[in-house]
Parts: C-alpha cells; sequence; structure tokens
C-alpha cells in the first residue's frame, strides 16, 4: 500500500508528514529508476570480499566505477536498464491481475475445499486456468477479425540471406554461397496474464495441508508423492550452483554463456558445497583484480545470483574457473564439474542466419556446432550443455550429439503449454537430447511437480526461474519432498538465491539429527553422464 493510502485512514496526518512521505516516495522511485539499490549492493558484497583497509575509500573508487561505466553504456545502442524495467512492468501487472483472480474468483471457487486433498485442489485450478486461457484466445481471436482492411500484419523473421557478406566475411570459405535457409522459429508461448496465481494458490494450500497435519512441508509432499508413509531415510539433492554469467547482458562482446554452472561431485553436505563456490567466487575475484590493467574490478550481479563478467571469446571464463579451481587444489572433472548454459535460442540473428556468439562474429549453426565439439576437448570438465542451439536445427543437434554425446550431456529447455499437461507430449523430439528443462511456469501445481518426477524417477532436476523476485523458501522442501537428484538454485549473491540455499541446510540438519539423512553418494557419474538412456526433466 502507498503513502496515500495510510493517510487516507488517517485524517490527523500532517501536511508535513503527507509532504515528507511524498518525498521519500519520489527519492524511492528516483533511485529505483537508476538502478542504486543494485549498484550500491554490488560494491558492498565485493568490498566484504576483499576487506579493504580503507573502507571508505573503496566506497568512493567504486562509485567512480559506476560512473565511468555508466558513460560506456550511455555511448552504446542498447541500455540493459531497459530490459529489467520492462521485465518488472510486466511482472507488476501480472502479481496484479493474479490478485485479481484469488480475490475475485478463486476464494469462492475453493470455499470449503479439503486443504489436504492437492489433487482436488490442483485440478480446480488447471480447470478454472484453462477456463480463462480459452476466454483470452475467444478474445484475441475475435479481435483478429474485427482488425480493418490495410492493417500491416507482421511477419516472421526472415531466413538466412543467401548472398555473401557485402564486407566479404564469406572470402575464402568454400560452400558458403549457398547457405540453407534458417528454419522459422515456432511462435512464442502464450503467457496469461495472472497465471502466477495458480502455481502460488497451489502452493498455499500445501503448506496449509502440513500444517494440518502437523509435519514440515517437505515431509507432507515426500507422503503424497509416494502415496505411502515417508521413507525411513531422505536425501538432499545435489545443488547446482550458477557461477558466472557471461551472457547478452554482460559488458564483454561474448554472448554465449548465459550460465557457467558447478555441478558439486555427489555425497557433499549442502554447507560444504556452498563453501566451495563462495571460495571459486573469491577466488576468481582476486585473479580477475590481479589480472586487471585498470585496478579493482567492480563487478555485476545477474538475476540468476551469478557473477557477471565481460570476455571475448569462451575460453576466457572457463580458463577463469580452471585457474581458480587449481589454485584451491580443487580437481576440475573430479572434485567439480560444469554446466553451460548456452541459451542460443536468444542469440540468433535471422536477417543474418547466424548466431550472434560473439558481438560482430555471426555463426552459422554448423559453425557453432565445431565451436561446442573444441570446447568439449579441451575443457572435458563441462559435461552438460544447456540449449546449445535453437530447437528448430533439429540437424545440428544430431552431429551435435555425435560429437559429444558420449561425454557430455545435451539438455533442451521446454515449457509447460496450457493444453498440454503432459511433459511426455511438450517435449520436442531432437536427437542426443539427454533431458529437458522443464520451465517452472506459473501454471504448475504441486500435483504437476509430483507427476513429472513420478513419471522420470531418479532423473529429475528443480530450479528457480531467472529474476525470480520472491524469497520463499518453500521450494526446497518441494526438492526434498520429490526425491530428486539434483536441484538448481542459482547463484549465491542475492537474497531470494540464499533463503532457498538455507532452508536446504536446515532441512540437512533436520534429518541428520533425527538419524534418517541418506548420504550415499546418489549418482556415480556427474548429471547422468554414461548412464544409460537416463532422462532428465529440470523445471527452472
Amino acid at each position: 500500500m502507498s503513502y496515500k493510502g495510510r493517510v487516507s485512514c488517517n485524517n490527523r496526518v500532517s501536511k508535513e508528514d503527507q509532504e515528507f512521505y511524498a518525498l521519500k516516495h519520489k527519492a524511492a522511485d528516483y533511485y529505483k529508476s537508476n538502478g542504486v539499490p543494485q549498484k550500491i549492493e554490488c560494491i558492498l558484497n565485493d568490498m566484504f570480499y576483499e576487506q579493504p583497509d580503507d573502507v571508505y575509500g573503496y566506497l568512493t573508487s567504486g562509485s567512480a566505477v559506476i560512473s565511468s561505466h555508466s558513460e560506456d553504456l550511455n555511448n552504446t545502442s542498447q541500455d540493459p536498464s531497459d530490459e529489467t524495467n520492462i521485465s518488472t512492468d510486466t511482472r507488476r501487472d501480472s502479481v496484479n491481475a493474479a490478485l485479481h483472480w484469488i480475490h475475485e474468483s478463486l476464494s469462492t471457487i475453493l470455499k470449503g475445499s479439503d486443504p489436504c486433498n492437492q489433487t482436488a485442489v490442483d485440478q480446480i485450478l488447471s480447470d478454472f486456468y484453462m477456463a480463462r486461457f480459452s476466454e483470452y484466445q475467444d478474445i484475441q481471436n475475435r479481435e483478429t477479425e474485427i482488425q480493418p482492411p490495410g492493417t500491416p500484419v507482421p511477419e516472421p523473421p526472415p531466413s538466412a540471406p543467401h548472398s555473401k557478406d557485402k564486407k566479404g566475411g564469406d572470402k575464402g570459405k568454400k560452400g558458403n554461397s549457398t547457405e540453407k535457409p534458417v528454419p522459422r522459429p515456432e511462435p512464442s508461448e502464450l503467457v496469461l496474464p495472472g497465471s502466477m496465481a495458480i502455481g502460488s494458490v497451489s502452493l498455499a494450500v500445501a503448506k496449509t495441508g502440513s500444517l494440518v497435519k502437523g509435519v514440515p512441508l517437505y515431509k507432507y509432499i515426500r507422503a503424497m508423492s509416494n502415496q505411502q508413509p515417508c521413507p525411513k531415510e531422505t536425501h538432499i539433492p545435489v545443488p547446482l550452483a550458477t557461477l558466472l554469467s557471461c551472457g547478452k547482458l554482460s559488458p564483454g562482446k561474448l554472448n554465449l554463456l548465459e550460465e557457467v554452472i558447478v555441478i558439486p561431485k555427489a555425497g557433499q553436505s549442502v554447507k560444504q558445497v556452498i563453501t566451495m563456490v563462495l571460495e571459486l567466487e573469491k577466488e576468481i575475484t582476486k585473479i580477475m583484480n590481479r589480472t586487471s590493467k585498470t585496478g579493482p574490478i567492480l563487478t555485476s550481479v545477474s538475476d540468476s545470483g551469478a557473477l557477471v563478467v565481460g570476455y571475448e571469446c569462451p575460453e576466457q571464463p572457463l580458463d577463469l574457473i580452471t585457474e581458480a579451481a587449481n589454485t584451491l587444489g580443487l580437481g576440475l572433472g573430479k572434485d567439480i564439474h560444469l554446466a553451460l548454459n548456452c541459451a542460443a535460442h536468444d542469440l540468433m540473428d535471422y536477417p543474418k542466419g547466424k548466431y550472434e556468439v560473439i558481438s560482430g562474429t555471426p555463426k552459422t549453426p554448423d559453425e557453432l556446432v565445431d565451436i561446442y565439439a573444441a570446447l568439449i576437448s579441451k575443457y572435458p570438465a563441462v559435461v552438460a550443455l544447456i540449449d546449445p542451439l535453437r530447437k528448430e536445427d533439429v540437424e545440428q543437434w544430431e552431429r551435435l550429439s555425435n560429437v559429444v554425446g558420449a561425454s557430455c550431456s545435451l539438455l533442451s529447455e521446454i515449457s509447460s503449454k496450457p493444453k498440454v499437461r503432459s511433459s511426455h507430449e511438450d517435449a520436442p523430439s531432437l536427437p542426443g537430447v539427454k533431458g529437458h528443462i522443464l520451465n517452472q511456469t506459473n501454471v504448475n501445481t504441486v500435483t504437476d511437480f509430483i507427476r513429472v518426477t513420478t513419471e522420470h524417477k531418479g532423473a529429475v532436476i528443480i530450479g528457480t526461474t531467472c529474476g525470480e523476485p520472491c524469497s520463499d523458501d518453500s521450494l526446497s522442501d518441494m526438492v526434498v519432498g520429490l526425491g530428486v537428484g539434483y536441484v538448481k538454485l542459482g547463484g549465491l549473491r542475492r537474497g531470494e538465491r540464499l533463503t532457498k540455499y538455507n532452508r536446504l541446510i536446515s532441512i540437512e540438519e533436520e534429518l541428520a539429527q533425527q538419524g534418517i539423512l541418506d548420504s550415499r553418494q546418489q549418482h556415480t557419474s556427474p548429471l547422468f553422464v554414461g548412464e544409460t538412456d537416463a532422462v532428465i526433466d529440470v523445471i527452472d
């Protein structure tokens, strides 16, 4: 509620107080619009790791670095903050629509429902969503039908041109004069405003049910997923932590590595994993500051909670991690492995028909396969590639699988479509793909999670969404209750991420105190590499 709402409820508030509240409101908007809280947070995080003697001098130098970076951004054609602002506005609208659904409809429909009958409640929620989805589609269709004649219809992204690059980029290359046209992308999935009410209410009902039963949420979900009393022992999923981000919004030319993810050796406690990742981050920061020619580097933090670093080629961040691991005595490829989230679907330049892997150096799908092959050969610790290609590039998926499939798992991101609830039906048929990342969309209910993990028993990873502002820690209870082998919670530099890690630690300690913690190594191979026909579903 804004200050205006509070003032209207108390007519004794003085004019001076009202003006003071208005001034605070304007100041907050000003700081948020310029990204001040996030930038100050970055300075404080780096200062904590550096532990400088001159604290205020460090703050001053950090502010100077921010100022110089701001000037560089003003000289570029794209401001990364624009995308953040759009995302914030979209989420605000979605939250308001979800609240409307809850207050106007769902609270009445679910009145009198048994909170311990999760399946029945989730069915009501799913039916409600499908009805809203059909209504939304009807409205969209009617608007299309009454569209006045002569209205321009947006064309899909053009396919790759057949002519050579005017700058001579194809000179000296044989066989590129008749490049294959790039397949057009499938239409983006419709996200219905208000849909987050479905997953939120489903989780709230599960929490209520656990309170009624007088058990922790993870034990409550465990009992539901097994349809029997909880097993004698419960294991904690192996946490996968995002270490670096070198994606499109990073300051360097490299766009390819949206996330570099650490896969710890199974059998370690959550505390041990977190300590190891924090030590890696600290060592990486030291190396970057030591090798920098312009003084200490002010690193920013991505939505996933990872360090944002700018580089010119994909080998550089991997070399950085290799050096940090060697310094700490960690065996890269033994103690830890790596997964690369490439997010290639966001890198396609359709007018050129190529992937903008590195700014100014576009690559064809076949050339991108060659890049991956070279990376896996040079860095055998990389055991998983997430979305290395668009799902339309079927031929290149098959070729990539033939080249690296024996030592590296290929994972494809999918999302639950409103009309098709089964993950089997949603999964695209891509050759060589050993697993799928099922996005944790707003319409996923607790029952959906239980069904997916039951269908792919022992081969499921669950994770959080990028940019998630909520600090709720229920996901940690859910992954333990579902008995999954891995969980992807992002990096260790944002509060909404740390709450989930902390909850995972608390559950682990609770299980250990009760003598029911299963600490056995759940997977002999990192991320199912080498396991026979394993199907991995990552709910991200």
